[in-house]
């Protein structure tokens, strides 16, 4: 059995941008939501993606999970090449891979039971016949932390972290090998996040789960992580383990993002880094390095040249000439 689950190869994925003409619509331009990605995550490991509010982080997941077609490149997921699959193909791939969304509200259907929200995976992918799917709800959501007698409540009924948990335990239903937790304690207190962070730590280790983690929190990163990505503008600039990373980071970008973190000891006062002006449009990327326009360290050649992602120190990755 291969160490990586996942390999994807110069992914892209591109939202087209129309004009309409009459009765016709005219393709003007693209949105690079996701520009040349290329990464692998290994089986058991917490790959935590973080970056700015529209650096493609969730598009990057929605794509590796099939929700929304790639523009072009491979996603190799245990071997097979999930954009080359047919049908039947990917819909065994749905089942191996699942997401829990940031908003506990808004993701869960009012009108459904609890044992509804959890069963219905079971359902679509007959995994389970008759009474065994009530038992697996009622087994999964014991181990998300709610009681057996709140399987016929609705969502309303819940708290915040209450319908998080059954969120997570509808991602777990049809027994999935890789979870996408986009912001999923981003909605809810700090005491809370500290509970969920914990409960799906200890899921993974049950049921042998590999997690792509997406937060603009780096503290939160930085305990569930055991690597990490940066992404700016639809590419990853950076890649590590989080030890380097926080350690050393290579990339200018990395290291505005770890320097915003709030600290609560002054002994060391840690030298803010303001990144001047705004993100640019992923519509009509600059030339050269993407980040170059905001960068302190820019140089000529920064806007001349795009960088390669290259390596350091065998696993440290930077997409920066210097």
């Amino acid at each position: 059995m291969s160490e990586a689950l996942f390999e994807v190869r110069n992914l892209k994925k591109y939202f087209p941008q129309s004009t309409r003409q009459g009765f016709l619509k005219k393709t003007v331009n693209y949105v690079r939501a996701v520009d040349d990605v290329s990464l692998t995550i290994k089986r058991g490991m917490v790959l935590g993606v973080v970056g700015e509010s529209g650096c493609g982080k969730s598009t990057l997941a929605r794509v590796l999970l099939d929700l929304v077609p790639a523009t072009s490149g491979e996603i190799i997921f245990d071997g097979e090449d999930i954009l080359k699959a047919d049908s039947k193909g990917k819909r065994k791939y749905r089942r191996r891979v699942n997401m829990v969304f940031q908003d506990p509200f808004n993701s869960l259907d009012p009108q459904m039971t609890v044992a509804q929200i959890v069963t219905e995976p079971i359902k679509a992918h007959k995994t389970l016949k008759g009474k065994d799917q009530i038992y697996r709800a009622v087994d999964l959501i014991e181990q998300c932390g709610l009681f057996a007698n709140q399987i016929y409540r609705y969502p309303h009924q819940f708290s915040g972290g209450q319908r998080q948990r059954i969120c997570i335990a509808r991602a777990l239903a049809a027994e999935p090998e890789f979870i996408v937790c986009d912001e999923a304690v981003s909605a809810l207190d700090v005491s809370i996040q500290a509970q969920v962070i914990n409960l799906l730590l200890d899921l993974k280790d049950a049921h042998n789960l590999t997690y792509m983690f997406i937060t603009h929190d780096l503290n939160v990163v930085r305990f569930i992580s055991d690597e990490i990505i940066v992404m700016y503008l639809g590419q990853i600039v950076e890649k590590a383990p989080k030890e380097k990373l926080f350690a050393n980071p290579r990339h200018p970008y990395t290291e505005a993002l770890l320097r915003s973190v709030p600290v609560l000891s002054t002994d060391e006062p840690v030298e803010r880094i303001v990144l001047e002006g705004d993100i640019p449009s992923p519509t009509n990327p600059p030339s050269g390095c993407r980040f170059h326009t905001r960068c302190p360290n820019a140089r000529p050649e920064c806007s001349q040249v795009e960088p390669e992602l290259r390596v350091f120190d065998g696993d440290h990755y930077s997409r920066c000439h210097f």
